[in-house]
């Protein structure tokens, strides 16, 4: 299409289909797999799979899709912000001013060098300063053998800070756990990308175009979804920790194998934890271990360890004393 025929609205974009050509599999084969790739690069036409930091991502890891060549369009109509934000210099060329498009499209290239499409990459927010797209977190749930769709949105807790919810359909009514699904994040995911929140729900709600409609997903009950049991606390660590957590996380009650991040927990949180913690046990609690134990009992059980059963006694009178002064100031 010219230029000068399109309306005042239009805008001139990259049409893949012009510049990606579809990859034809024979029949047997695409009843062999579920993965129908968008292809390969046709010839003046380069293709490149980049992660944030526009560095190329090895075969199977799944980046942002870029094209550039002679296909590629100058930019937006009447949009040099979306022209400036979308059409970027590129690094790979040897032409000076050459430029390629960022496609916000996710993909991942297979073994035979065709490009796999897994979703788009434009919901990109901002959560306690990192940036983070929302798309790569629902690809990673979706990897999950009882997840069937996913999808994560950013809502704001009782304080106004914000925290990823993410909202799950399970595969075939296989039982999603929150156990599993946060080891199954963390080896694939940085801490920050890891949602707070999980909700389990029989469907997504779909616009009448059939896309998911993100308004009408339901806000996150006072208690997660998909949480283990609520187990009362048991030792004197465990005890001491759920006070100090159902205060920092203004909740009623708490189980000791719940997940702190789950709760609506999150580092600035954590950090008050492991002072006061510090506090009444005299051990350092790093960041590092809170994240990894992420439980009453998990950090109660490090406790224990750092401190000796020797120990005890001397924590209970330091436990006592804390419980003294908070007597004090509530009075």
């Amino acid at each position: 299409t010219r230029q000068g025929t399109l309306s005042p609205s239009a805008r001139i974009c990259v049409v893949l289909l012009a510049i990606v050509k579809r990859y034809r599999y024979f029949l047997g084969e695409m009843c062999r797999s579920e993965i129908v790739p968008i292809g390969k690069a046709i010839t003046d036409t380069q293709v490149y799979v980049l992660n944030r930091s526009l560095q190329p991502l090895p075969e199977g890891v799944i980046g942002e899709l870029y094209i550039g060549g002679a296909g590629l369009a100058r930019g937006y109509l009447y949009r040099p912000d979306l022209t400036a934000e979308r059409f970027l210099p590129n690094p790979f060329s040897s032409i000076p001013g050459e430029r390629f498009y960022r496609t916000g499209d996710l993909v991942r290239f297979m073994p035979d060098g065709n490009l796999e499409f897994l979703g788009r990459a434009d919901h990109q927010v901002k959560v306690r300063g990192y940036r983070i797209e929302l798309g790569e977190i629902e690809l990673a749930l979706e990897e999950h053998i009882s997840v069937d769709q996913a999808v994560v949105v950013v809502r704001e807790d009782e304080r106004g800070g914000k925290r990823l919810v993410a909202y799950l359909v399970s595969a075939d009514k296989k039982q999603i756990t929150l156990n599993d699904l946060h080891e199954h994040l963390q080896s694939r995911l940085p801490q920050y990308m890891v949602p707070d929140v999980v909700i389990s729900l029989p469907s997504l709600p779909l616009t009448a175009n059939g896309k998911i409609d993100r308004r009408r997903l339901p806000e996150p009950d006072t208690a997660p979804a998909l949480q283990p049991d609520n187990v009362a606390p048991e030792t004197l660590e465990e005890e001491t920790l759920y006070k100090l957590w159902t205060e920092v996380l203004q909740r009623n009650s708490i189980g000791i194998h719940q997940d702190f991040f789950a709760l609506g927990g999150h580092s600035l949180l954590a950090l008050q934890v492991s002072a006061r913690a510090r506090k009444i046990f005299g051990i350092e609690l790093p960041l590092r271990v809170f994240f990894e134990a992420r439980t009453i009992k998990g950090l109660a059980d490090y406790i224990v360890r750092q401190r000796g059963q020797e120990q005890r006694l001397e924590t209970l009178m330091s436990i006592l004393q804390f419980e003294l002064h908070q007597n004090q100031d509530a009075s």
